[in-house]
């Protein structure tokens, strides 16, 4: 009867939302490399509200403001009026905001490179190897104005969107960079002479009679459209192409395929550009894109492998292009023909406890554990200061305390709160000396104590380098303390919701403490861990369990504070980053994504970045295989069963990863997470190698482990679909 109750509260919770309103890693105690060389108030904030003003807020803030010592400068890529709102620190364009600005970014399905007062456009080719797959960065075209007179090299930031990026070249030149757009697209603000270099040879040029379209063709087999919206003139040497004076919108496009029909197509839909793109999430577990549009017919753009899986023809008016493809990194991407798309997935059970429930034939065991994990509580008081290490261990407290919930053995829960309390109160009441969170005004965010003044502390957190993760754990933990105890959680809703906020604000204006969606990539449906680091593939992110965990947890919280926004935006998050590691991340041979040495090597990818798939991992090497399963993996909870639903890819995963286990001095924390994932297929095998082990991760325990395989069912070969028929709310999607 509980249970039935709070399924019904859920559904009514996750359903409720949008009918209100329409808005707009482990790192494990391992060396590891860092990627870097009160009262609540009268109203909950919700990711969806707007957070008070950063520069004059109507309540005092939360955390107090720190000037940073290792944080760059912003104030020399972004325009003037955008420096007053909080400013994105993982997004697609980081590369344009960082050092000298001049490192490529990958705006599919061309490499973007912004350097010397000029734009260098790349199709890129690409490399592969068993060990890693990255993209080639050749200037094949280097856009600039012939007399420049901005004396500087640097471009200005105009404005950024979900879904774009506009880059000016002072005075004269604006690059509008939509994602997923077959064409540049620049504007030339008034009459300017331009310089079109190439790197190959120009073996040819040849016009329409309007001079409105001109065929460009290399010596490295490559052919060019360009198309403007007045005439223009255009000579060209060996390599090197000018033009008379010209005012207006030019575009370019590749000509991939000699098949008549691709250049018909670019033809076709030259004279409709988009000048930037939004995401909206409409209702749950479904994303609407809309874009601005300027010219006249319809939007031609490219839609990649889970677009193409999540695109709900029926709720929108687009035409798929099948036959008109470009390859990229992530898969072929495809023309899609229409002003905005609708994307659906399926929805996700996010639950305290496990999906199937455990059995209680079980129980005597995962008690006897829970006592003993209990008891190490406070017989091993915590040693570490760092944000990241010290999340984790107090997440896996807070498992002990919801796994107790489930066998019904309560006993142990008041111990487990008092630790949870003890441990979590010092980082939100900044009592805790050695670390703790700030606010720093520059880019708008929660930073670390010791991230404040090293950029390599707490994993870079003080460069914005992985957020999610290290807020996910203290998110976790957050839910369920306010979840058992509603009166603790009353007392620290406003300091559990800026943690949240930090990476979940939904917000667009300035009058926000944080930035827009810190880590989640709304074009990519992933998140991104690499912060404020320049790095030539662009952002990066290594543990996708961590970012599923962060947006779950997000949800957890929202049941317990009975938030209806955060419960769908974490859940559709959640859901989002799951599908995202299933395509990416999770190898398959056959699938044609990832070329067949790489994906016959491999079965998960190490580090996954822009432009680039790696073996390796950042506190590893790509031999040690056991970490990378581990660390797509922990933590183990009840949506670790969503992530890992199909369990004929699990059994391939084991079965590679297994022989790595015989090498000396691997870790027993990540021969756990193996054995767990062995235990969905083969439940009493994997137990009896859990039962025998001598150690786990610090975010990690035998009582967990144990739940694990006692909550296995006895049709796991069907696996859980994303949800599929455990999803007791399916029937209310979309």
């Amino acid at each position: 009867m509980v249970l039935k109750k709070l399924k019904r509260r859920v559904t009514f919770i996750i359903n409720k939302t949008f009918k209100k309103r329409r808005s707009r890693p482990s790192k494990t105690q391992e060396p590891y490399q860092s990627p870097s060389p009160s009262p609540p108030p009268p109203e909950p904030i919700s990711p969806i509200m707007h957070q008070p003003s950063r520069r004059s807020p109507t309540v005092p803030f939360l955390f107090p403001t720190i000037q940073s010592t290792v944080l760059p400068d912003p104030s020399r890529f972004f325009s003037p009026h955008l420096l007053s709102s909080p400013l994105p620190t993982n997004s697609f364009f980081q590369n344009f905001t960082l050092k000298n600005g001049d490192q490529p970014e990958y705006i599919h399905p061309y490499l973007i490179k912004s350097s010397l007062s000029s734009l260098s456009l790349c199709y890129p080719s690409r490399f592969s190897s068993s060990s890693f797959i990255y993209q080639i960065f050749n200037p094949d075209l280097t856009i600039s104005a012939v007399q420049n007179t901005s004396n500087g090299n640097d471009h200005i930031i105009s404005s950024f969107s979900d879904l774009s990026v506009t880059l000016d070249l002072p005075p004269n030149l604006r690059f509008f960079l939509v994602r997923g757009s077959p064409f540049l697209t620049c504007a030339v603000t008034s009459n300017t002479l331009l310089s079109i270099s190439t790197i190959h040879a120009i073996l040819s040029i040849s016009s329409n009679g309007s001079q409105t379209k001109h065929t460009i063709k290399l010596n490295n087999n490559q052919t060019w459209l360009c198309y403007s919206s007045s005439p223009i003139n255009l000579t060209h040497s060996v390599n090197l192409l000018t033009s008379n004076g010209f005012s207006g919108v030019f575009r370019f496009a590749i000509l991939l395929d000699s098949d008549p029909l691709y250049e018909t197509i670019l033809d076709r839909f030259s004279s409709c550009y988009p000048v930037s793109g939004d995401a909206f999430f409409t209702k749950p577990f479904c994303m609407e894109y809309k874009w601005e549009k300027k010219g006249w017919g319809d939007l031609l753009l490219l839609a990649h492998p889970l677009h193409l899986q999540l695109l709900s023809s029926d709720d929108c008016d687009v035409t798929v292009l099948n036959e008109f493809k470009y390859k990229s990194m992530d898969g072929d991407l495809v023309g899609v023909v229409g002003n905005s798309w609708t994307l659906k997935t399926h929805p996700i059970s996010v639950t305290w406890h496990s999906i199937r429930g455990v059995n209680e034939e079980s129980f005597p065991e995962i008690v006897s554990a829970l006592i003993q994990d209990v008891e190490g509580l406070y017989s091993t008081p915590i040693a570490t200061t760092s944000s990241y290490f010290y999340g984790k261990l107090i997440a896996r407290a807070a498992r002990l305390a919801l796994i107790a919930e489930e066998v019904s053995f309560p006993d142990v829960i008041p111990k487990i709160l008092k630790f949870l309390k003890d441990s979590v109160e010092p980082w939100l009441d900044g009592s805790f000396n050695a670390n703790g969170f700030l606010f720093d005004p520059k880019w708008g965010g929660i930073v670390s104590k010791q991230g404040s003044v090293d950029s390599g502390a707490d994993f870079g957190f003080g460069i914005y380098n992985d957020h999610h993760y290290h807020l996910g754990h203290f998110l976790y933990v957050i839910a369920v303390l306010a979840k058992i105890d509603p009166a603790w959680g009353r007392k620290y809703r406003p300091q559990a919701y800026s943690l949240m906020a930090d990476f979940m604000n939904l917000g667009r204006k300035s009058n926000s403490n944080y930035p827009r969606l810190r880590n989640f990539d709304l074009w990519k449906l992933h998140s991104w861990a690499g912060g404020l680091t320049e790095f030539a593939d662009g952002r990066n992110q290594e543990s996708t369990s961590e970012a599923v965990n962060a947006y779950y947890s997000a949800a957890l919280m929202g049941l317990s504070y009975g938030d209806t926004h955060l419960v769908a935006t974490g859940s559709t998050l959640a859901a989002l980053e799951v599908l995202s590691a299933q395509t990416w991340w999770h190898v398959r041979e056959g699938e044609g994504i990832y070329e067949d040495e790489f994906s016959k090597e491999n079965r998960v990818v190490g580090v996954l970045w822009a432009n680039k798939r790696d073996s390796g991992l950042w506190f590893a090497p790509a031999e040690w295989r056991e970490c990378r399963l581990g660390i797509q993996v922990l933590p183990l909870l009840p949506i670790t069963e969503i992530l890992f639903s199909d369990v004929g890819f699990v059994r391939e995963l084991v079965k590679w990863t297994v022989p790595a286990l015989e090498r000396e001095g691997v870790g027993e924390g990540w021969k756990g997470f193996v054995y767990a994932m062995e235990g969905l297929y083969d439940k009493e095998g994997a137990l009896e190698k859990i039962r025998s082990l001598k150690g786990y991760d610090d975010g990690n325990s035998l009582t967990n482990l144990l739940w694990w395989i006692h909550s296995r069912g006895e049709e796991e070969e069907d696996g859980c679909g994303g949800g599929g028929r455990y999803c007791w709310f399916r029937h209310y999607n979309h």
